[in-house]
């Protein structure tokens, strides 16, 4: 990675439990990568045994049970692989003290390695953020889906990769510029200043007038619409 790229790591967790000193643990990663601001296909998701039951109110959450897990690595198993995807990026993470208090409870038990996540990563919480930038308005990962119109209808339960993609699309909406996932070829489309320009070799588009009758009904749309008492902002002439 060159010294100009930005490397992000939009992280989600999902536990046992609420509270890690009370011996709950870590039951999901997951990981998408960003790099200046621009989605990868570089991912990291695992599900973890963590050698206890997981709590009832848990499971109504994410639906991940303790049969389901029974066959996992332990945490130690994946260690290694979740510090190298998450080295030297910053953590961009929803409600970070959850999640950054749970893996660092992880590590903690964990000889020789990482003390903790700051060690080896920044940390950006979006929940603050949020709260800072939308006063008074309700700051879940729900609510700001719904702010920025972001489709979320397939979170029926919640999952960490999932989270964290949708995190990675409210991240880039909340914090300015480009805030679509689709990852463009800059054969097609340069994007710059929240700006597409379009590639000047594309087809030319289509125009498709419309017939005296639709134009008719369009007219008489617009007079009932005065009548009722409504007003429209463009120009009927």
């Amino acid at each position: 990675m060159s010294k100009e790229e930005i490397r992000q790591v939009v992280l989600d967790t999902e536990t046992t439990g609420l509270n890690p000193r009370e011996g709950h643990k870590i039951i999901e990663i997951g990981c998408v990568e960003l790099i200046n601001r621009r989605l990868t296909k570089n991912t990291f998701h695992v599900y973890i045994n963590p050698d206890r039951e997981i709590d009832a109110g848990a499971i109504e959450v994410h639906g991940i049970t303790n049969e389901f897990l029974q066959d996992k690595p332990r945490f130690k198993d994946i260690a290694d692989d979740y510090l190298a995807f998450t080295k030297g990026a910053e953590l961009i993470i929803h409600n970070a003290p959850f999640d950054v208090g749970f893996l660092n409870h992880e590590l903690a038990q964990l000889n020789g390695m990482v003390a903790t996540v700051e060690d080896q990563s920044t940390v950006f919480d979006t929940l603050p953020f949020a709260r800072k930038k939308y006063p008074g308005a309700r700051a879940s990962l729900d609510a700001l889906c719904k702010r920025f119109g972001i489709d979320n209808s397939h979170r029926e339960l919640h999952g960490a990769l999932l989270d964290a993609e949708i995190l990675a699309e409210v991240y880039l909406a909340m914090t300015g510029g480009q805030f679509s996932l689709m990852d463009f070829d800059e054969g097609e489309a340069v994007r710059k200043q929240g700006i597409v320009r379009l590639s000047a070799d594309r087809p030319k588009l289509k125009v498709i007038a419309c017939t005296e009758q639709e134009l008719e009904a369009h007219v008489r749309r617009l007079e009932a619409i005065e009548k009722a008492g409504g007003s429209c902002l463009w120009d009927r002439e």
